[in-house]
């Protein structure tokens, strides 16, 4: 999956060009904290991006695991079998045989315990990757409606912007918490 994307470029030149055009000061305060929002949200982005690959990564890893799992799942299923046509005609089967058996499920039992580890951490990485996602999007929508106060210099609506930025924050922190 790709990094969720951070499409407000124009939005922050419209700000700044407003900003120095204006004669209310409070419209630089804007365009500073959307350009910090920015900021935060590109590495909030890159961050949400390096999860779900480590997650992705981590999941086909798993996958691997349980095919190997599996593949000794059949080879001692095999020798099981052959052990016991041995036994049926009366002969007792090698103890090359016999430990060859134990072996793979000695080794099905690690395979599963990564398996599961893997499972596991790649979870995790997708769990934090909602997150970021989640503040990357509140990031935005708090440069979104700060440009709104701008174009309408109604101050309410840059306040309402910075509280989705930090809401973006809180997300940003339970993210890493």
């Amino acid at each position: 999956m790709e990094a969720p994307e951070v499409p407000l470029e124009n939005t922050q030149d419209h700000i700044n060009e407003h900003a120095r055009e204006s004669e209310e000061k409070w419209i630089l305060g804007v365009a500073l904290s959307t350009a910090i929002l920015a900021a935060v949200a590109a590495i909030a982005s890159l961050l949400a991006g390096q999860h779900i690959n480590e997650g992705l990564i981590s999941q086909i890893r798993a996958s691997d695991n349980w095919a190997y799992y599996q593949a000794k799942g059949i080879k001692a299923g095999v020798l099981d079998a052959k052990m016991e046509l041995l036994k049926a005609q009366g002969k007792a089967p090698s103890g090359e045989d016999v430990a060859r058996a134990a072996k793979y499920i000695a080794e099905q039992d690690d395979l599963s315990k990564e398996a599961r580890m893997l499972e596991h951490e790649s979870n995790e990485h997708i769990e934090r990757h909602e997150k970021l996602a989640s503040a990357v999007t509140l990031f935005q929508i708090g440069i979104a409606v700060s440009a709104i106060a701008v174009l309408t210099k109604m101050r309410w609506f840059w306040y309402v912007g910075l509280g989705f930025g930090c809401a973006g924050v809180v997300f940003l922190v339970i993210a890493y918490g």
